[in-house]
């Protein structure tokens, strides 16, 4: 999936008529006072950095100025600050409305009844997951018929809108729906929808794009805001490879397996930081380049979890073996693995071989990545 930043979503809700704020995008403390000077961005304005994690204003990642001179002091006071792991190199100054409720509307993939889903709550301006479920409310909408008169007029109810707001929300999902269908969105989201008058404004916006109809966009083709710098080389190793904040690097091949060790080490207190899928791959060379992107990111330990059906848990361990060779002495960690299936009695005996901790019991092996990870013996 290609996550959007918050200006690149805004785009795309300006193409298809969603109403948002005047604003534009700066680089520099230089070019955000520029753009206040120039009257590009109204006074008073907002200025929010561009990451794709959540809580922004919480964080400290949005200020507020009333003149170009405290629009460049907020914008270097957010530009290279890293929020929750992400480089702020981007700001979004917008114009500062006088609001009136905040409001949540969006639509994503239902996957359990494998339809699309609109979600209306009068409650914006937050974290949708902390807002209780009687308050949230759910349409399915057939993508046939698309989204009807009656889900809008019900989520004009669920949201508490009447006469000239009612009718902006009706322009506004008729919008909405446009963008996720054409778009081929996995999610459209306006947290928070501000009620400015009798109109509605889009404060914030959120756009997830399935990747598997990239060939029907190759405006998103470049697109690089959700990705580290590792995460791109993976991807152009065909190497499924994803960051987290925790510092226990997993090795795992299939996506149920790699899931299911993250959670293993959640349950006994681990952090899962770095986690590497190799899928059905036992070619040495393809394991010995994920292991060395996995170094890079620098785990405190890393646990290998092998089901080895049509790979071979011994190529895997060769693969493995050489690759700890190339990792130079002061950047290596424990490594603990767990290997079935497959070989692996050989693959097991390559690896103690080798001096890795190899256990057979996933609760066992688990405990003690995790305790490798706190250097506890």
């Amino acid at each position: 999936m290609v996550k959007l930043a918050e200006w690149r979503g805004k785009d795309v809700f300006r193409k298809y008529g969603i109403p948002l704020p005047r604003g534009a995008v700066a680089r520099s403390a230089d070019e955000a006072e520029n753009l206040v000077r120039s009257g590009r961005v109204p006074l008073p304005c907002v200025v929010k950095a561009q990451v794709l994690a959540g809580g922004r204003g919480k964080g400290g990642a949005v200020k507020f100025a009333s003149t170009p001179e405290e629009a460049r002091t907020a914008a270097a006071a957010i530009l290279g600050l890293e929020f929750k792991g992400e480089n702020v190199k981007e700001l979004l100054l917008e114009e500062k409305l006088a609001l009136g409720r905040e409001l949540y509307v969006a639509v994503t993939l239902d996957r359990a009844l494998r339809l699309p889903i609109l979600i209306a709550s009068a409650h914006g301006g937050v974290e949708i997951e902390s807002v209780d479920d009687a308050e949230i409310d759910r349409q399915p909408v057939h993508p046939f018929p698309g989204l009807t008169n009656f889900e809008k007029r019900r989520a004009a109810r669920a949201l508490g809108l009447s006469g000239g707001p009612a009718k902006a929300l009706d322009r506004l999902l008729d919008a909405l729906w446009g963008a996720f269908q054409v778009e081929d969105a996995e999610l459209v989201e306006i947290n928070p929808l501000a009620v400015v008058g009798d109109g509605l404004v889009a404060l914030d916006a959120k756009v997830i794009i399935e990747d598997d109809a990239a060939f029907r966009h190759p405006e998103y083709a470049e697109i690089r805001d959700d990705r580290t710098p590792l995460e791109e080389i993976a991807r152009e190793k065909e190497i499924a490879f994803v960051q987290l904040d925790g510092n226990i690097g997993v090795i795992a091949n299939g996506a149920g397996l790699t899931m299911a060790t993250l959670d293993v080490l959640k349950e006994f207190g681990g952090a899962p930081g770095v986690f590497l899928d190799l899928g059905g791959t036992d070619d040495p060379k393809k394991v010995t380049e994920a292991f060395l992107l996995m170094a890079q990111a620098k785990p405190k330990a890393v646990f290998l979890n092998i089901f080895g059906g049509v790979t071979r848990c011994d190529t895997v361990a060769n693969g493995l073996v050489a690759a700890m060779q190339q990792v130079p002495p002061s950047d290596r960690f424990p490594l603990v693995a767990r290997i079935r299936g497959n070989n692996e009695k050989e693959g097991t005996e390559i690896l103690r071989a080798a001096g890795v901790v190899a256990v057979p019991s996933l609760k066992e092996s688990a405990q003690a990545a995790v305790a490798a990870a706190r250097g506890t013996p």
